[in-house]
């Protein structure tokens, strides 16, 4: 396999898509050993690093956004939070058509997929949040005859530049200005906060000036802290004293602990005037550090409650968490944008060839309804005749099918169309509202036509007559439960019998249970009496 085509038909040597091009060299312009202009940065050195980035020159910027990284716990959290909910989302693949050869070539990424190499890499590709690019290099192998990506390996940015002409071409770092990138070796991923140049649209260029003035306000408190509570030393020197006697008397009222010392002539008065509140000095520290906190939660994340508690409970975090999800779902499509552009189209041509579609991949979660909401929706609409199938249901709700001899939880037994009930064991007494009861006997009776041909099958009329009796006892007893529980509860609260009539004179009592039981009985009874004369005029002819 000396020579492939990509997807847009090119010839591609394919002994050079096996070389790594972009690892570090020892005296070269691509070096292991990183610079840290975080140490001591100033306001009019960090405005040089930015302008300079912009101009064509961003290895200080990337350091720098680098060095932030590592220096504070606040943003390397929030940034890790915002790399790692994109990098565990599931991740899908689509073929261009339903023609078998372009499910082939879907089966193909998917296979590719399975190795979690593109998994792996997500966290580094999303690296452009803060510094706007993030730059991976693909080690293409052969594998089980395919020609597939083994490895997407991140290189970091200071090895990289921006062609002056345009400020976007990414040029690699080699010799005194740089070399295009070989083509199909390399994923760049570009991230916008915001528009215009990529160097300017990471989050770390807003960031840092939030980040410097919060390290000024760490490093007062840390003083702060450690000489509260301790005397100020003042060393007191004669007129006639020497530099050197004055460097003694230094090192000695430094020497005792801490920074809050001074020396000044035997003649010279010092004055200390008290800070009105030392409370509200004190805590100045921690809520400036906090805000600026706060304010680097909103840049990365877009809100502050998964970060930090606020007033306003559950509700306030839902909506934030909203806003979160927001974010997430934008930096998935940018990343599975780039890789449908970079990397998909190529692992399909290299192995069937160039082709006139090709398949993609979804990063993110599917756009469905909450599975509460989806099962409380179908249970309303069932009952109006929605139907669905029973495999949907189960991969909806994740639920798999059962195997033979599993032990099984829920569910009812269907009945067969049409089959009768045994009278043996009738239907349990209706109960609820009159509707309710109204709706059973309708059903009943229904029921009761269908098996009165079964029940003078089986018996005689006495014991037809029997089993009527025992459902009128059955029925009537819930209902005259009802009404006796309700007596009951007024005599145990009476106080004496007078007390008592009052109580049962107030009740009101409802017959409505009651009545529907009788009227039930009446229609069997009804029935049953129809079936009789039937069987009679039957029986005569």
């Amino acid at each position: 396999m000396a020579s492939l085509r990509d997807w847009m038909n090119h010839l591609v040597n394919s002994t050079s898509l096996k070389e790594m091009v972009a690892g570090p060299k020892i005296g070269g312009v691509r070096q292991v050993i990183s610079g840290h202009p975080a140490e001591g940065l100033t306001p009019q050195r960090l405005a040089s690093i930015l302008r300079a980035a912009a101009q064509g020159e961003p290895e200080a910027y990337f350091e720098l956004a680098e060095d932030i990284e590592e220096r504070d716990l606040h943003y390397a959290a929030v940034m890790a939070t915002r790399k790692r909910s994109v990098a565990q989302l599931p991740i899908t693949v689509k073929a261009a058509s339903d023609s078998p050869e372009h499910k082939k070539h879907a089966e193909l990424v998917q296979a590719w997929l399975d190795t979690g190499v593109l998994r792996a890499a997500l966290f580094d590709m999303l690296d452009a949040i803060g510094k706007g690019i993030s730059i991976m290099e693909i080690d293409w192998q052969a594998q089980g005859g395919r020609l597939l990506p083994r490895k997407l390996v991140w290189r970091t940015q200071r090895w990289f530049t921006f062609d002056p002409d345009d400020g976007e071409t990414v040029l690699l770092r080699e010799g005194v200005t740089g070399v295009p990138l070989p083509a199909h070796k390399f994923v760049v991923h570009r991230h916008k906060t915001k528009s215009g140049l990529t160097i300017r649209s990471g989050v770390a260029r807003v960031a840092l000036w939030a980040w410097m003035f919060k390290s000024f306000t760490t490093k007062d408190w840390a003083i702060f802290v450690q000489n509260y509570g301790q005397p100020i030393r003042i060393g007191k020197y004669g007129r006639g004293a020497t530099e050197a006697e004055k460097d003694v008397l230094w090192r000695a009222v430094t020497g005792i602990a801490g920074d809050c010392a001074a020396i000044v002539p035997r003649e010279m008065l010092i004055e200390f005037h008290e800070v009105g509140s030392k409370s509200s000095s004190t805590d100045m520290f921690e809520r400036r550090a906090d805000w600026h906190d706060r304010q680097i939660s909103k840049l990365v994340l877009g809100q502050t409650t998964t970060t930090d508690a606020v007033s306003g409970g559950h509700a306030v975090s839902q909506e934030h968490r909203l806003v979160q999800e927001d974010i997430e779902r934008a930096d998935a499509a940018d990343v599975a944008g780039t890789a449908n552009e970079q990397v998909i189209p190529n692992i399909v041509a290299f192995n069937f060839g160039p082709q006139d579609a090709y398949p993609t991949i979804h990063i993110g979660r599917p756009d469905e309804v909450p599975l509460e909401q989806f099962a409380n929706a179908f249970a309303k609409l069932a009952p109006q005749g929605l139907t669905a199938s029973a495999s949907y249901m189960r991969d909806r709700m994740g639920i798999p099918a059962p195997k033979d001899g599993d032990d099984l939880i829920g569910g009812k037994a269907a009945s067969a169309p049409g089959a009768l009930e045994d009278p043996e064991t009738p239907p349990a007494p209706g109960k609820g509202t009159r509707a309710q009861l109204r709706k059973d006997t309708k059903e009943r009776t229904l029921h009761v036509s269908r098996l009165i041909g079964s029940l003078h099958a089986r018996g005689d009329g006495d014991e037809i007559v029997d089993r009527m009796v025992a459902r009128l006892e059955e029925d009537a007893a819930g209902a005259m439960g009802g009404l006796i529980d309700d007596v009951r509860k007024e005599l145990m609260a009476a106080s004496d019998l007078r007390d008592a009539a009052d109580r049962l004179a107030r009740l009101q009592l409802s017959p409505d249970d009651l009545a529907e039981a009788m009227a039930r009985a009446m229609a069997l009874a009804h029935l049953a009496g129809q079936a009789a004369l039937i069987d009679d005029m039957a029986g005569r002819s």
